[in-house]
């Protein structure tokens, strides 16, 4: 990206972006009377000016009807879920059939594994990145030991080549080619939440499924951030929440994605609920589970309704924007970022993020080139200067411009903020 190091340069570029108005849907921290610099919607989103009043309203349908907003209200609470099911499916690139809102990321992700992990003799591993999320990997490793096995055998990581810090999509096959024979299901991260390396899902689909493994990836930094094709990459099944690109709230509700060829699975073992049970027959409550096809089957209770109602404020901005189009922005702001930083910090950091913009999403990772002392002392004078980022030991600062309500101007102040911190 060429570029001038100058304020004017980033002012002119906001001026420029048809997408600006977006910030001002957007609730931003105010630290001494004006905005923050908040570049952290990898770890927590912003609140849409909407979920209030949405929030409002389900409190207000509780109030009126009680047991009745099941039914009665403007949006009833019985089928709610159902209203999130095509932006989510346009945003992870499925079929409605294929997704659903439930539960919370790790709870989805046990969910996915109790179907989709199914060791046999010869076939027992779970493939996944080094130093993955660590629910991820607590997870993974539970559920091996729940089949009886050991982690030590069972769960193959994937690092990067020594001096590197990202992975190599050749080194992923590779490593498939070689031990396919016995890996039941490859599990890995769309986006990497250290590095913000972006795995190419499709090559890495095509692989692991050429050799007769199941495909899962955990989405949570890869959602609202990335394009994805889930349904035409043909991934067995994916899971996310929400709180981060969605901005839906802390903790609030997650997401699971099955491909369509196991929609009628009905053989598939999976852990049951009620909410999971054929609708039309739901509340007859047979004795036998007779699963809806599609994702919705693994459902379990009936939905949290003040953890979903943030998501009808947050996705209809991306629904309006368009993928595409913030994507294109997410390119610019980031590539604006790394510009910046090589332009002026060269000497005091590296950027471990891929430089290929194809290979990662909007969050840069940032490694000090300091003492661990030192680094985190930077940190912390950034903090007292109103910038909202990452720490992560023992020296890597995370950054992300998200394209919804960042500016070209919080880029420039982040890293004249950076410079100031580092003096």
């Amino acid at each position: 990206m060429n570029i001038a190091t100058e304020r004017t340069f980033a002012e002119q570029q906001d001026a420029a972006d048809s997408l600006a108005p977006l910030r001002a849907e957007f609730f931003i921290p105010q630290h001494a009377g004006s905005n923050s610099l908040y570049l952290c919607g990898h770890s927590l989103g912003l609140q849409p000016r909407g979920v209030a009043r949405v929030l409002n309203d389900e409190l207000k349908h509780w109030a009126e009807f009680a047991v009745e907003g099941h039914f009665a209200s403007s949006r009833p609470w019985l089928p709610y879920h159902e209203q999130l099911t095509k932006s989510l499916a346009t945003l992870v690139g499925a079929q409605p059939l294929e997704v659903v809102a439930m539960n919370s990321l790790t709870v989805n992700l046990h969910l996915m594994l109790a179907s989709f992990y199914r060791p046999q003799p010869g076939r027992e591993a779970i493939l996944i990145e080094q130093r993955a999320f660590s629910s991820d990997q607590y997870a993974v490793a539970s559920q091996i030991r729940h089949h009886g096995l050991d982690p030590k055998t069972a769960l193959i990581e994937i690092g990067p080549r020594a001096g590197e810090d990202t992975i190599r999509t050749e080194d992923i096959c590779s490593l498939i080619e070689r031990e396919g024979h016995r890996i039941a299901t490859v599990m890995l991260a769309g986006v990497q939440y250290l590095t913000g390396q972006r795995f190419d899902i499709e090559t890495i689909t095509r692989c692991a499924r050429r050799h007769g493994c199941v495909v899962g990836f955990d989405l949570a930094h890869a959602i609202g951030n990335v394009p994805l094709r889930l349904h035409d990459w043909d991934v067995d099944f994916a899971v996310w929440c929400s709180y981060k690109y969605l901005n839906s709230g802390p903790g609030a509700i997650g997401g699971c994605y099955v491909h369509e060829r196991h929609a009628r699975s009905l053989d598939l073992p999976r852990f049951a609920g009620w909410w999971g049970h054929d609708k039309d027959s739901r509340f007859q409550m047979p004795a036998e589970f007779r699963p809806i096809p599609g994702a919705e089957g693994w459902q379990l209770s009936n939905p949290p309704i003040l953890a979903a109602a943030p998501l009808l404020a947050s996705l209809p901005l991306f629904d309006s924007a368009g993928m595409d189009q913030l994507r294109a922005k997410s390119l610019r702001l980031t590539g604006y970022l790394e510009a910046l930083l090589q332009a002026r910090l060269a000497n005091a950091l590296s950027i471990i993020t891929p430089s290929d913009p194809e290979a990662r999403g909007c969050q840069l990772s940032i490694r000090l080139r300091r003492s661990p002392t030192a680094a985190r002392a930077t940190f912390d004078s950034l903090s007292a200067q109103g910038v909202f980022c990452d720490w992560r030991e023992p020296d890597i600062i995370r950054v992300a411009p998200v394209p919804l309500y960042n500016s070209f101007l919080d880029v420039w102040q982040f890293v004249a903020a950076l410079e100031q911190a580092l003096q």
